[in-house]
């Protein structure tokens, strides 16, 4: 039978150096993406965490983490637009399901 809806994680870390204004609006894109395909979205802000190795010479980002159910095509999409987009260090989508 095939999966109508999954469950997910997703964690993305934007870039310190960007401006406070910046750095939100890409929070906020993401978040309202998530929520425009997704349901039972839960947004937990980890705010400004030290990294275990420098990433773009950077030693800390801005970490958010999203809880959410969504149609399983949509993940992928997800990570693409992540890739794609300026400000984003680092990216993972993570299947909660079995």
């Amino acid at each position: 039978m095939a999966k109508i809806t999954g469950k997910y994680e997703t964690i993305f870390i934007v870039n310190p150096t960007l401006e406070e204004a910046a750095a939100t609006a890409v929070q906020d894109k993401f978040k309202s993406l998530i929520e425009e395909n997704g349901t039972n979205v839960e947004v937990e802000d980890w705010g400004k965490r030290r990294m275990a190795y420098p990433i773009e010479d950077q030693a800390e980002g801005v970490y958010t983490l999203v809880r959410f159910e969504s149609k399983p095509e949509f993940p992928a999409e997800l990570d693409r637009i992540y890739k794609i987009t300026d400000g984003i260090m680092r990216s993972i989508i993570v299947c909660l399901d079995d």
